[in-house]
């Protein structure tokens, strides 16, 4: 809905004498000034921070949703027993030797756009296809990432299949939610009756999202049907390493893998010590993967109970798509989480080893090649994809071996036709001396050769984690947890502990892989757990004060009724890395342009800096928009006589997600507000 400002709603400030004006947040002082349509508001006095404690609900049941950029997943636990954990039923289909509590985030819609599979049944089926028929259908995979990477990620935002057809985003995300709600609850009512109403819905995201990707993820939950817009508080939104962090915390020394310990206790003289935790490490995940439920401490775990107040750890999340990083202290007794450093990270997942490999190809077969089989032969891709996958899940320092990819028949093929030579002489006539031809039909690459691949990703992944020990605000780190699907890889491993094994332990926890996802089981069942969190951005909109001269720029004068106010005033609501109590509430107060005014929006501005003087200035910009719909003054008590209409504004920061409220002073009535971050 396009308004114009005279049909805004207007922020108010009080200057040093207690004036108080009011402003449209136009995008350009000048060319609106004119129409601001102004109304003055002399605003009781604004409260102090207040703390709303949540409101319980009865759920019967949690069920999280780990959506992850190459494996998704789901488990849920019953509110009358939280100490158990259920895993999701395993999935058809899987490769030999790979975890299928997970499967894969792939999705296959028919040439007409309809659903037909998800995870391993899409990937296989899309395998099996022809080749030709092949290009009629639509296939996504690692398509999460696209969410973090677009800037300006709108409802109408488009992915690009593997055959190049584009579908709206939101679509594809609510068909891969929907398989999701209808696998979930087919399951629950196997074993207890259960209606859709009482079933808590929580859906992981990386920390270091921005607020359009969060609402992104909750508008594609509410087209996928599993909880109405009406009914909100049903679904949560997680924070991956957070909800990792929230289940470390309950872990046994059992249950964990002290590298540090290990690399201490025998020393680096041969590499045995190590490898040999590594071994230990795979050798408990894959009896892990056995069981579908999972118990978990009623308290802490051991390792917490160690802890001395005031004890902080970092939890560095390595998934498909980014690795995200927080820093957490566990407050005692009570053994709530406190956020020391807003969340950081970057895309740096198992993907770019991924991206790595296909840029080796490039070099032997040419860039032009591969963009050509790519698009030609999309199945035949995917195949030659999934090989490369198994062989690096298996890639470890030290391995001796040679790693065998397996080409499709369809690669040997294709590459003749389209460049005259066999696959062998483009390998002989290659730079890339470690990797070889076997008659098998088989590249056949050194250890030394994969593990290169991991290098410019692990070196990224290292050199954030470093940054963010530095920091005067995160010193005295004791742990540093490694959890997601990544950290499983013993490359990666090996590179964490050589890097900070001086530093702190590095721990990894048995079932690495399934870490976020138990943790968002738990954060389902107590939302409460993380007390304190970090403002990733400067929260602010824009208000009018009355203007001084030679403080205030000229451009931003702005008279009316005979005075002079300073338009494009950035009222600042929370400030980037500021600590925020969960359940604390910031309030302001704001009046209509218009005393028969229905409907009033305020554009909400936010900056990465702490120092925003004006809504114009460098790197704030416009991120979402509150609408409230008011009742009609003619059926309330107000009277026009008694002054300026005010609505009283809360903003909630203290959780995964901004929350927003508004009261209607002169009813007493609560206004119903939402929060935009996807408009245009």
């Amino acid at each position: 809905m396009s308004v114009s400002p005279s049909s805004s709603l207007e922020g108010t400030t009080e200057d040093a004498n207690g004036e108080s004006s009011v402003n449209s947040s136009p995008s350009n002082s000048q060319q609106h000034n004119d129409s601001c349509n102004i109304a003055p508001l002399t605003p009781s006095q604004s409260p102090k921070p207040t703390w709303r404690h949540p409101q319980s609900q009865p759920f019967s049941v949690v069920v999280a949703i780990d959506f992850g950029t190459t494996s998704s997943g789901y488990a849920f636990s019953f509110t009358r027993d939280p100490e158990a954990i259920h895993m999701m039923r395993r999935w058809e289909g899987g490769d030999p030797g790979v975890a299928n509590q997970k499967t894969p985030t792939s999705l296959l819609l028919t040439p007409d756009g309809k659903f037909h599979s998800f995870g391993f049944t899409a990937r296989d089926y899309y395998h099996d296809l022809d080749p030709e028929e092949a290009r009629e259908w639509l296939y996504f995979e690692k398509f999460k990432m696209k969410i973090h990477s677009t800037s300006d990620l709108t409802m109408e935002t488009e992915l690009e299949a593997v055959n190049g057809k584009k579908l709206k985003a939101l679509e594809v995300f609510a068909h891969a939610l929907r398989f999701f709600k209808e696998h979930a609850l087919q399951e629950l009512k196997d074993q207890w009756p259960i209606s859709l109403d009482a079933v808590r819905w929580v859906l992981t995201v990386p920390a270091i999202w921005k607020q359009p990707a969060k609402q992104f993820m909750r508008e594609a939950a509410y087209l996928a049907g599993l909880v109405s817009p009406e009914n909100p508080e049903q679904l949560l939104i997680a924070l991956e390493p957070e909800a990792a962090s929230i289940y470390c915390r309950k872990l046994r020394l059992h249950q964990l893998i002290d590298l540090s310990f290990k690399c201490l206790a025998n020393g680096f003289g041969s590499e045995s010590p190590l490898d040999s935790s590594f071994r230990q490490a795979r050798e408990q995940l894959r009896r892990s993967r056995h069981s579908r439920t999972f118990l978990v401490e009623s308290g802490m775990g051991e390792l917490w109970s160690e802890m001395q107040a005031g004890d902080r750890y970092v939890v560095a999340d390595c998934g498909g798509g980014t690795v995200d990083l927080t820093v957490h202290q566990i407050e005692q007794p009570q053994g709530t989480l406190k956020e020391l450093y807003k969340a950081s990270g970057g895309p740096y997942g198992a993907v770019g080893v991924d991206l790595a490999f296909e840029k080796l190809l490039c070099e032997i077969f040419s860039s032009d090649f591969i963009e050509t089989f790519k698009a030609k032969r999309p199945a035949a891709w995917v195949d030659l994809t999934i090989a490369f996958e198994a062989r690096k899940r298996t890639a470890a320092p030290n391995r001796a071996n040679p790693l065998n990819i397996s080409l499709p028949f369809s690669f040997i093929d294709f590459y003749k036709k389209y460049k005259g030579q066999t696959v062998e002489t483009a390998l002989k006539k290659s730079s890339v001396n470690f990797v070889k031809w076997s008659c098998q039909g088989m590249l056949r690459m050194t250890s030394e050769a994969m593990t290169e691949l991991f290098q410019p990703t692990i070196k990224q992944i290292i050199q954030h984690i470093d940054d963010l020990i530095k920091k005067p605000e995160v010193k005295r780190i004791t742990f540093l947890f490694l959890v997601g699907g990544f950290a499983e890889s013993p490359v990666l491993q090996q590179a964490v502990q050589s890097a900070f094994g001086n530093i702190c332990r590095v721990i990894i926890p048995q079932d690495v892989g399934l870490t976020i996802l138990k943790g968002a089981v738990l954060f389902g069942l107590d939302p409460t757990i993380v007390r304190v969190r970090r403002s990733p951005l400067t929260y602010g909109v824009g208000v009018l004060n009355k203007y001084v001269e030679g403080k205030h720029p000229k451009d931003k004068l702005l008279v009316k009724e005979g005075k002079n106010w300073c338009t494009d005033i950035f009222d600042k609501f929370v400030s980037v890395d500021q600590s925020v109590a969960l359940g604390e509430v910031v309030q302001r107060s704001y009046t209509p342009a218009r005393l028969a005014q229905r409907k009033i929006i305020i554009n909400i501005y936010c900056s990465l800096t702490d120092d925003v003087v004006y809504i114009t200035d460098p790197g704030v910009r416009k991120c979402g928009t509150i609408s409230l719909e008011l009742s009609d003054p003619e059926e309330s008590k107000f009277s026009p006589r008694k002054g300026r209409r005010e609505i009283r504004a809360s903003m909630q920061f203290g959780d995964t997600e901004i929350k927003v409220t508004a009261v209607d002073t002169a009813t007493s009535k609560s206004v119903r507000a939402t929060i935009d971050f996807l408009s245009n």
